[in-house]
Formats: structure tokens, sequence, C-alpha cells
């Protein structure tokens, strides 16, 4: 099963850029979207069901803003949208669909490199989502959590860590967390199979960045470790460019 995760930053400029051709050609099992940034009445789904896709949306309560949403070619057990805690359901953050054997969470954590009401918004949602997570685990033991995380774990996945010290997405509380979080029982799935450092997933549209392949690697695909024996191949497809984001894929046996 091969699962895909993709921050769009724009599910409509994405499509403008080409996506549907892209995804066509990707030929992906389920297809994580994250900053959808638009509601269920403003895009025309057949055009994914036209591809063998079921469509799951979960578009922020504030137009334009956030949203997540899960392409699936195998029809789930189960969906679940949110997470059940109000003040991060209504920005669209969390959507999960279930198979036998495993689940894929779609989670688009929130960035607080706007200021620090939004950083503080964000540690605070750290801490809920560790619970949240760890508590699903025991439930669901089988369980993917993909998307855009807006954290760098280690100086490997920045392109400049001594000057990012203290920027968000970088700081040590962010990665602390990360560790942590991997510590309770989840794998990085790109690092299991590449330790290979200049691997990012997002660029800024300033400087050329991307051309000059200054990034970030904030989008990751995270196993349960009991799914190990079944992780296949791990990837980052930066050829990819109708976002300031790349997609991440994981192949997985199922």
């Amino acid at each position: 099963m091969k699962i895909i995760s993709y921050n769009v930053n724009g599910i409509r400029s994405a499509l403008s850029k080409g996506f549907l051709e892209w995804l066509q050609a990707t030929n992906a099992d389920v297809v994580c979207l994250q900053e959808i940034k638009c509601c269920d009445d403003k895009i025309d789904k057949t055009i994914f069901h036209k591809l063998g896709y079921e469509v799951h949306w979960h578009p922020a309560v504030k137009k334009g803003y956030s949203g997540v949403a899960i392409l699936s070619k195998v029809a789930p057990k189960k969906v679940e949208v949110g997470c059940g805690m109000e003040v991060y359901d209504n920005e669209g953050r969390v959507l999960r669909i279930d198979f036998d054997g495993f689940s894929v969470l779609n989670v688009y954590m929130p960035s607080g490199s706007s200021g620090d009401e939004r950083q503080d918004f964000k540690m605070r949602w750290l801490t809920d989502f560790h619970e949240y997570a760890n508590k699903l685990k025991t439930e669901l033991p089988g369980l993917v959590i993909c998307g855009d995380y807006n954290i760098c774990h280690q100086p490997i996945d920045i392109h400049n860590p001594k000057s990012n010290a203290n920027s968000s997405g970088f700081l040590p509380e962010e990665r602390d967390w990360f560790s942590k979080f991997l510590a309770t029982g989840f794998t990085d799935t790109f690092r299991h199979f590449n330790k290979e450092p200049h691997n990012y997933t997002w660029w800024s549209y300033r400087a050329g960045a991307r051309g000059k392949n200054l990034g970030w690697r904030i989008d990751y695909l995270l196993a349960t470790d009991n799914l190990k024996e079944k992780l296949k191949r791990a990837a980052i497809l930066p050829e990819a460019k109708h976002s300031d984001h790349c997609p991440v894929m994981l192949e997985l046996e199922h």
C-alpha cells in the first residue's frame, strides 16, 4: 500500500498547477492532504472520484484556512473526523481512516511562526496531541500518523540549524517533544531508510530557496514500531511542485 502525505497549501491552487495529473500518475492508495483551505461546497470532488478515490474532507470553520482531507482507493472500515477537541477541530487539523490491520491519521499541526500567541497554542496542541495519539495507539495498534508537523526534529533536517536555533519549528522544546513522542513507540519512516542530509519537504518562497535546496523537513510519516517489519520504502518527492511543500511517501506491506 502506497501512502502519500502532502501539504498542498490550498487544494484549488495546487489543482491549477497540475496536481490532478500528478495524482493520477502517482497512483497512490491513500493520499493525505493538509492545508486544503477549501470548504466542501467550493470544489467538485468528482474529479477525484473519476481517479478511483473516495474523498474524506475536514475543512476549518474559518474559510480559506487550514483543513485536511484524505483520498483513498481502498474503502476504509471507519472514518473519524476530528480528534474530539473543539479548539483543534474548528481548525480542521485531524482526520483518520481505519483499515483491517492499521489506521492512517492525517494531521496538520499548528505553526507558531506568526507570533507568541500561536506559538503558545502550538505548545498546548503538542501536549494534547501527545496524550491523544498515545491513547489512540492502544486502541489502534497499527497506526501511521502522517502530515505537516511544523517541526524539524534534528539539525540534519534543516538547512541552517545555527541561524534557526530560535526559530519556531526548530525550538529546543519542539525538538524535545518530537524525540519524546518517537520514544513512546513511533518510527520516523523516512529516517528508517535514509540517514542522508539535505532532504527537505518545505522551502520558503523567498530568495529562491527551493532552487538552492535551502529547506526544512517538517512533513513526516510516523508509524507505530509494530509496523516496522511491514515498512518497504519511504521517500521524499521534491519533483512535485504544486506547493511550497513537497509530498512524502511510504510503501507498506498490507
